[in-house]
């Protein structure tokens, strides 16, 4: 009998779910309906934290290594922005964290910070300067992640234009996403996530 697929989502509050109406909703529950639908057995794990910043994925990923992920989901850098973290230190931890899950055996789906521009209380006169600090730090997660061997799931601007244009997916708090939100999310990670997935299920299989 084959082993179920190890889906571990690693981060923040976006990565746990906050804002979504049901568990059902959040982000791990619907990335793992994903791979189900295509056939494969998952077990889920959210280790991700509300609040959590880039450093703070050292502790998440010492949680996951018995047994280690299959297939590690990491989103994370809302917080890094919005505690001024400067972008190469939090890439840095991003790094290192990536290296980590990679030495476990584990495929790593690394999904950068989001657009936070699109957030609706932030003014229209600070946009560009806050999307210019996002895509600074995207850029800089993206090499690091690419450098130690993790996918990047490139869909910020995708998801941030999505939000920008239809409030209802923010939550109540106009800062993290509603279930809808979280569903526009899963759409944008699902082809990245499900690609990687089909790629371990080959190998295993060879």
């Amino acid at each position: 009998m084959t082993a179920p697929l190890r889906l571990v989502v690693l981060g923040d509050s976006i990565a746990y779910g906050t804002g979504a109406a049901r568990v059902e909703d959040t982000l791990g529950s619907r990335l793992a309906q994903v791979l189900r639908s295509e056939g494969l057995d998952v077990d889920l794990t959210v280790l991700a934290v509300p609040g959590a910043v880039s450093r703070d994925l050292t502790a998440q990923v010492r949680r996951a290594t018995v047994p280690p992920p299959d297939l590690a989901v990491v989103v994370v850098g809302a917080n890094d922005l919005a505690r001024f973290v400067p972008a190469e230190q939090a890439a840095a931890a991003l790094g290192a964290a990536v290296s980590e899950l990679r030495a476990l055996g584990s495929d790593v789906v690394v999904v950068p910070a989001p657009d936070m521009s699109s957030v609706p209380f932030v003014p229209p006169a600070f946009r560009p300067a806050v999307q210019a600090a996002c895509a600074l730090l995207q850029r800089r997660q993206a090499a690091v992640a690419g450098a130690h061997g993790a996918t990047v799931a490139a869909v910020s601007a995708e998801v941030g234009r999505a939000f920008s244009d239809d409030p209802a997916l923010f939550s109540a708090d106009r800062f993290h996403p509603s279930s809808a939100g979280y569903a526009r999310i899963a759409a944008a990670l699902a082809p990245t996530v499900l690609a990687v997935a089909r790629a371990r299920r080959a190998r295993r299989a060879a």
